[in-house]
């Protein structure tokens, strides 16, 4: 974490080059963000299988980020930076329109109401979210609990910038194409949760 983490994580003191595909050593054709990538399993599969994608990883935990940095350090993979402090700073640090997609994979819920004011999807990170990604990308939210999935469809679907892109009752019950799954996900199956997988499309 000494040693390694500083040359992968972003300087948010810096100016943040016009384009983010120069953040990568690795020569790439678009860049993904991933906010809170938790025990990295989305963040590395979409790595090692898609090499001409750069890749944000943004998890503020210690043991999460200490894995992904073995990982990436262990497989030399080239085109994943990494962050680990508040989103906020990462989405307000990049340039407009410079995101080709954008994931938030099985957040912390909040279950009770009164913590709800905490969740990371609300109007003021939509805004964020909205002004990092390009036109026509995507914005991808899953989650177990029923009551951030409903949250999130409510405040996605009432931002003038995404539009929810389900066209039939099955596509936000099946995950995205190459799906790796994740712990988190894992848990909820044996707890008796099904995952939701929301796609949304930036206007």
């Amino acid at each position: 974490m000494a040693d390694v983490l500083p040359a992968l994580s972003l300087d948010l003191t810096a100016q943040p080059p016009a384009d983010l595909k120069d953040l990568f050593k690795a020569e790439v054709a678009s860049v993904c963000l991933e906010v809170g990538f938790g025990g990295g399993e989305h963040l590395l599969h979409r790595a090692r299988t898609n090499p001409e994608t750069g890749f944000i990883g943004i998890e503020p935990f210690v043991g999460s980020m200490a894995k992904a940095v073995a990982a990436v350090t262990d497989e030399n993979l080239q085109n994943v930076r990494l962050y680990d402090d508040d989103a906020v700073n990462v989405l307000d640090w990049v340039p407009e329109a410079s995101l080709d997609l954008a994931y938030q994979l099985y957040p912390d819920p909040w279950p009770k109401k009164r913590h709800w004011k905490r969740r990371f999807i609300n109007a003021q990170n939509l805004d964020r979210y909205a002004r990092a990604l390009k036109p026509g990308s995507e914005f991808r939210f899953a989650s177990d609990i029923d009551t951030y999935v409903d949250w999130t469809l409510r405040h996605c679907r009432d931002h003038p910038a995404f539009d929810w892109a389900a066209e039939t009752a099955s596509d936000w019950k099946t995950p995205w194409e190459g799906w790796p799954g994740t712990r988190y996900e894992a848990k909820a199956i044996r707890e008796g949760r099904i995952g939701r997988y929301l796609t949304f499309l930036r206007r």
